[in-house]
């Protein structure tokens, strides 16, 4: 998020599109409700269903899923031919008025630059227009044909009302009223906020969704602003931290990026992360990258990390490819993974495809699954009946669970969605022999250490010189744990402002990341988390809820990554001059002397406005990104492209490219698409209250809250297809089938696409083989690809045939 779950009562209107928070969010979403009965705000639903979140929005309008960007740059050039955008905004904090390089270029779905053999693309055209000093052209008329927002207009002149109505299946007035609705926030003293879930994040073009909702905040002045901005709905408590820190197959703790071979020592891994600035005197934070990772190996290495050996940089494995999970599991089902850790995982059920996924865990030598419950996972070599067919005699595999803990019985920080780290306490102990994740982690560690120290290996230096100074070695304490993650002084930090004092003495707790440094003296397990347990103690666990401003800011209940911010790039919540866009919503301001106000600064709090220094500091331009340069895999504006099995079979918007030209898909997983002449039925994936994910099936309410698994079709559907509420049925997609009960409802009307009717399934995910509300995985029926940037499957919109039995 951007912002956070109590602002969202700050906003004017509330966008939901891309999630369901009365559904799958309902204690957050609350504070849309609130946002409604407080500021009269309106709520605009848009979903291929008429969900819980729709049954309570002011305006509801369906869409095809998978056509999300079709409908999103039709907004965009409702907004540029009509004019409505906060133009001192757009000219002054986003990049409209930089030039783009002559050679860049779009044509009928494809960038410059595209490799058909490999699915890629050589972005060097996709680049700003530089001075003889380095920095980026502009033109302040934002009137030249090279310029971004010039750009823009030309990329969104195709999406119509008549075009999107006809990709999208909503009907022109509906998206009209969007349009409207969304343009009315262009004013200074209006504001949208944007709630979004895997709604958006599962489908390959998942990453484009997000920055086309971005580039319609950045037009309307809502980004940095209270009320505003783009707010992810994180699908776990935790997942927040998840990203946080680090375990993602590209990551490193606060979003450092994993060594490639081709970065063999530190300099060459950080000339490639630290920007030089592209205008004149720029924050351009991530210039600070070496003290970031210098800071991280020393948290790991210690004493071994010196900056005689690059502080141990050789250490960190350095990829060849990324290894996400799409990919590890191509490798598994080619033989090529030996053993396999799931902790906290379930990915039979988690990942598309269940039959290649079964397939290829039986070429394992051992799998080890460490959960506090039973999962289809760990189960996987055992027969279920109709469920689950496998013939347990060829299967080779050895698996070993170790039981762990649910939350509640255990003690440490969760990070929200809106980015607060807050410490909760233990309320039972675990039953048996189940111990907290740390502890089986640590024990298996300090047994491999010690085979490394009798035994030697190619390469033990990683293994034996990481840094392991817990109270007891088998069991950190989550304190322990999170006061690394904050950083610490390893010397005396002199502060360079003020000869003979100190930024910190050594063995101190880090009071924020301001104070890492790159030549050694600091260490710190994740720089974001920096200042989340100082010498102060524990911010995590404070619960002050005082709210000074009536903002629905509370700065001492928990803490939150960066530096206690609750709304990031603040600055913007201002005007080029430093006065607030809104008197009522005042946030950040520039006060003569320094930035204040209801927030801590995303800024140099020391830096007068005309400075010309701009608010979105994370940038080498300052600038908020209309166009994204080479930061995204398939382009630097959003297109739409269909899903990869589409209902049409073309894409009118880009006719060189139907779906994402730039996603990965492996040769067999090609061959198990279908196409809608055998599927006629778009099908998309979702979420009940009464379940979460598949762990509440293994307890009693839950499973009889909803105890039988079922797909959902709407009325006309039905009838052309001859079934009848309850009805048994058998869903059928390339890849699998399902048999479960039919939902006939009027929630789920057919779409008016192309002039023909196309109708949309809705399958809950929660069932499986394991627990005690038992059915079918439905990834049974999914296929296996990503979005082309991180390979978040593509979950959201697949073609199916249904059929009653």
């Amino acid at each position: 998020m951007t912002n956070n779950w109590v602002d969202i009562r700050n906003a004017d209107l509330v966008l939901v599109m891309g999630g369901n928070p009365a559904e799958a969010h309902p204690c957050g979403f609350k504070w849309a409700l609130e946002a409604k009965a407080r500021k009269k705000a309106r709520l605009m639903v848009i979903d291929p269903r008429f969900t819980r979140t729709a049954a309570m929005a002011d305006f509801y309008a369906p869409i095809r899923p998978g056509t999300d960007i079709a409908l999103l740059g039709g907004v965009i050039r409702h907004l540029l031919e009509n004019d409505k955008m906060l133009h001192e905004y757009v000219r002054a904090f986003t990049n409209a008025s930089f030039l783009v390089r002559e050679d860049f270029a779009f044509d009928e779905g494809l960038f410059t630059g595209y490799d058909e053999a490999n699915r890629s693309y050589d972005k060097s055209t996709w680049a700003y227009q530089l001075d003889a000093q380095g920095y980026a052209k502009t033109d302040p008329s934002m009137q030249d044909p090279r310029c971004v927002l010039q750009l823009m207009k030309k990329h969104y002149e195709p999406y119509t009302p008549e075009m999107v109505s006809s990709l999208t299946g909503m009907p022109v007035a509906d998206f009209q009223k969007v349009c409207e609705w969304i343009a009315s926030t262009a004013a200074p003293d209006r504001t949208m906020t944007s709630l979004y879930a895997l709604g958006w994040t599962q489908h390959t073009v998942g990453s484009q969704n997000i920055r086309a909702i971005s580039c319609i905040q950045l037009l309307l002045g809502n980004i940095g602003m209270p009320g505003g901005g783009i707010n992810a709905l994180r699908g776990h408590s935790n997942i927040q931290g998840l990203t946080d820190l680090g375990v993602m197959s590209h990551l490193l703790p606060g979003y450092l990026g994993i060594p490639s071979e081709a970065e063999a020592d530190l300099g060459t891994y950080i000339a490639k992360r630290a920007p030089k600035a592209l205008r004149p005197g720029q924050m351009n934070y991530w210039g600070n990258y070496p003290k970031f990772i210098v800071s991280l190996l020393k948290a790991w290495y210690g004493d071994a990390a010196t900056k005689d050996n690059d502080f141990a940089y050789r250490y960190l494995p350095k990829q060849d490819i990324t290894y996400d999970i799409l990919q590890v599991y191509e490798f598994m089902a080619q033989g090529k993974v030996n053993g396999y850790f799931c902790q906290g995982f379930n990915p039979l059920a988690s990942i598309p495809d269940k039959d290649k996924l079964a397939e290829a865990m039986t070429k394992l030598k051992y799998l080890v699954v460490i959960d506090p419950l039973q999962t289809e996972t760990s189960e996987f070599w055992k027969p279920q009946g109709e469920w689950h067919e496998i013939d347990s005699a060829k299967v080779q595999t050895e698996v070993f669970r170790l039981p762990s803990t649910c939350f509640a019985e255990e003690e440490g920080s969760i990070v929200n969605s809106g980015r607060w780290l807050q410490w909760h306490y233990q309320g039972a102990e675990p039953p048996g022999e189940a111990k907290h994740d740390g502890e089986i982690v640590a024990e298996i560690f300090t047994r491999v250490r010690e085979l490394y120290r009798k035994e030697g290996g190619a390469f033990p230096d990683p293994i034996l010189n990481l840094s392991w100074n817990y109270k007891i070695p088998a069991d950190p304490s989550p304190e322990e744990v999170a006061k690394e993650f904050n950083g610490w002084a390893v010397a005396d930090v002199p502060d360079p402002k003020e000869p003979g004092k100190f930024l910190a003495r050594k063995g101190e707790q880090l009071s924020g990341f301001g104070v890492l440094q790159a030549d050694g003296t600091t260490a710190s397990g994740c720089w974001i988390f920096a200042g989340c347990w100082t010498q102060a103690g524990n911010q995590m666990a404070r619960r002050d809820p005082s709210d000074p401003t009536g903002l629905g800011v509370t700065p001492n209940w928990a803490w939150a990554w960066p530096a206690n911010r609750r709304i990031i790039y603040n600055r913007a919540s201002a005007d080029a001059a430093g006065k607030p866009w809104d008197p009522a919503r005042r946030y950040i301001y520039w006060n003569g002397a320094a930035w204040a106000g209801a927030d801590v600064p995303d800024f140099n709090a020391a830096a007068a406005p005309e400075t010309g220094m701009g608010p979105f500091i994370m940038n080498a331009d300052g600038a908020g990104r209309l166009f994204a340069l080479s930061s995204l895999a398939e382009g630097p504006f959003p297109t739409h492209y269909e899903p990869f099995e589409t209902p049409l079979g073309e894409n009118p918007l880009s006719p060189k490219s139907v779906s994402n030209p730039a996603a990965r898909i492996f040769p067999g997983d090609l061959e198990r698409l279908g196409t809608s002449d055998e599927f006629p039925f778009v099908a998309t994936s979702y979420r009940l209250t009464e379940h979460f994910h598949f762990w509440t099936k293994h307890a009693a309410i839950p499973a009889a809250l909803q105890p039988q698994q079922f797909v959902e079709i709407g009325e006309k559907m039905a009838v052309e297809r001859g079934i009848a509420n309850g009805d048994k049925v058998v869903v059928r997609s390339k890849r699998g089938a399902i048999h479960v009960r039919a939902l006939v409802t009027k929630r789920i009307a057919p779409l008016l696409v192309q002039g023909r009717d196309v109708h949309v399934v809705g399958i809950p995910i929660h069932w499986g083989f394991a627990g005690l509300s038992q059915g079918y995985l439905i990834n049974a029926l999914t296929p296996f690809i990503g979005d082309a940037n991180v390979q978040t499957p593509e979950f959201k919109a697949f073609l199916v045939d249904v059929r009653k039995e």
